[in-house]
């Protein structure tokens, strides 16, 4: 299965929810009581509370604009469901080796929830796009900023459903 639009796992979708949620049921109301009380002392051009407060508020909504149209777009995909278990395809977790055997291991996710520190890499990055589709033995060629380079696929691995 090749997921289009925007895949993204139940964990990241989840996530994406979550902050959704904080940010319209507990940040933007607490920074609509701080305005609402900033704006009844006065002078709202010289009021750092209703200037910052208002700033704030503007933040939180496009924030919230942004999150909304990324969970109307997203596909939710959930990797323990993959039947091709022998593929890299969205959720694979992949172990990789370059030609001086040097291992790296990579998690497939949406873009939303990459985070290459932890090893999770973007569904549209250029490396995930050159692993899509391989087999354990595979040689797949990656052009990064630095030139291409070589990776053979060792392992690939999904979660247990």
């Amino acid at each position: 299965m090749k997921p289009d639009g925007h895949p993204i796992t139940p964990a990241g979708f989840a996530a994406l929810r979550a902050r959704y949620d904080h940010l319209l049921g507990t940040e933007r109301p607490a920074i609509v009581e701080i305005v609402s009380w900033a704006a009844g002392n006065g002078d709202r051009s010289e009021n750092g509370d209703y200037l910052y407060g208002r700033k704030r508020m503007r933040e939180i909504d496009r924030e919230l604009a942004f999150l909304a149209r990324r969970m109307k777009a997203a596909r939710v995909v959930d990797p323990r469901a993959q039947e091709d278990r022998t593929r890299v395809l969205f959720g694979a977790c992949v172990e990789i080796a370059d030609e001086d055997d040097n291992r790296k291991v990579l998690t497939l996710v949406g873009d939303d929830e990459q985070d290459a520190s932890r090893g999770l890499i973007g569904w549209s990055a250029p490396i995930a796009k050159a692993l899509r589709g391989a087999r354990v033995g595979d040689l797949r060629v990656v052009r990064l900023p630095s030139g291409e380079k070589e990776w053979e696929i060792m392992s690939v691995s999904y979660p247990d459903a």
